[in-house]
């Protein structure tokens, strides 16, 4: 079962833009309350679709850049790459129906 894991300013290109796999990104915020929310939602989907669909996670607040490159404004913010491209995005925190619609839209 794979881990959830983090990933930097340093490192995103290397795992998210040249992933094999699609990859999904969850922006979050140790202070942030609805990213704690749907952390367990992220993690558990981390696990199920291990192989198929990599999720990692960034710290807005250890790396500022990526997340303003990408425009996020407000956390959590979970977006979906493809290819190297963006493809899909959720702000906010959802059900989990919203974030398994996400993965299978990539499977």
């Amino acid at each position: 079962m794979a881990e959830l894991h983090d990933v930097t300013d340093a490192n995103f290109e290397a795992e998210v833009l040249q992933a094999e796999i699609p990859t999904i990104i969850d922006f979050w915020a140790e202070w942030c309350a609805p990213c704690r929310q749907i952390a367990p939602i992220v993690s558990e989907l981390a696990k199920t679709y291990d192989g198929k669909v990599k999720i990692v996670k960034m710290n807005i607040d250890e790396n500022p850049n990526t997340p303003g490159k990408y425009g996020v404004r407000s956390i959590p913010t979970v977006l979906a790459f493809k290819g190297g491209n963006v493809v899909e995005q959720i702000t906010g925190a959802r059900p989990k129906s919203a974030f398994e619609e996400m993965v299978q839209k990539l499977v």
